[in-house]
């Protein structure tokens, strides 16, 4: 028999920056096509999904702050990236035959809803895989932020943070070759270790709320099901 899923409900977390494939700016969309159907997939074990989209391939609102741009509009510009990425993803979900629905932190009604806790619930009640977008709707927080927040107002179980290496390593693997890699973290760890797989504010509000966060690659065809399962290869934070 096939495993039943670990979590009931989850977030899943995906960077700009894996939505370009093998590029290293734009939408790729056979690459967007592979993680909706496995989302679809995932669904398909009876979990609720939502999903928290960056804008890193196509802004980094961070990187482009300076003295010429203010890091408050800075990161607005990022926001509407992530927006723009939501709009593909529910599309490609929606064409390969589930429910999905975008939800903004930004108005923009003519566009996409506006998110709302109530409202959203009912989605995920609906059976719609709800695509997170605009971050939290303010600047100077991450959409790894967000992911945990939304995992929090929503009653998950876990975040799932889709990287392109298999887990959490003391360094960047493809630059020191000699870096650790761990299969399990406290919250704590994570933050007293200062690694950047997330920022400090996510690991900081997954430890509040007792969130567990598992990283792992996106890069594996099937990831986002075996994760749910409980199988693959991944970090598990928690504790």
């Amino acid at each position: 028999m096939a495993a039943k899923p670990a979590y009931r409900r989850a977030i899943v977390k995906v960077s700009g920056e894996a939505l370009c494939g093998p590029g290293s700016f734009g939408i790729h969309q056979p690459t967007i096509d592979s993680i909706a159907k496995d989302l679809i997939a995932a669904r398909a074990l009876g979990v609720t999904l939502g999903v928290v989209v960056g804008g890193g391939n196509i802004l980094r609102g961070v990187k482009m702050s300076g003295e010429s741009l203010p890091r408050p509009t800075a990161d607005s510009m990022g926001m509407l990236a992530t927006v723009m990425n939501a709009l593909v993803l529910e599309a490609a979900i929606e064409r390969l035959g589930a429910p999905a629905r975008t939800m903004s932190a930004l108005a923009m009604p003519q566009v996409c809803e506006t998110y709302e806790r109530q409202r959203a619930l009912r989605h995920f009640d609906d059976g719609r895989v709800v695509v997170f977008a605009g971050g939290t709707g303010n600047p100077f927080f991450t959409t790894d932020t967000t992911a945990v927040l939304r995992a929090a107002e929503m009653d998950c179980n876990a975040v799932l943070k889709a990287t392109n290496v298999d887990g959490i390593y003391s360094a960047d693997p493809k630059i020191d070759p000699s870096a650790q890699r761990y299969d399990r973290l406290t919250h704590q760890e994570a933050l007293d270790r200062d690694l950047k797989v997330m920022d400090a504010t996510a690991f900081a509000l997954a430890r509040e709320n007792r969130m567990p966060i598992i990283v792992f690659s996106i890069q594996v065809p099937g990831a986002i099901e075996a994760v749910l399962r409980g199988e693959g290869r991944a970090t598990l934070v928690g504790g």
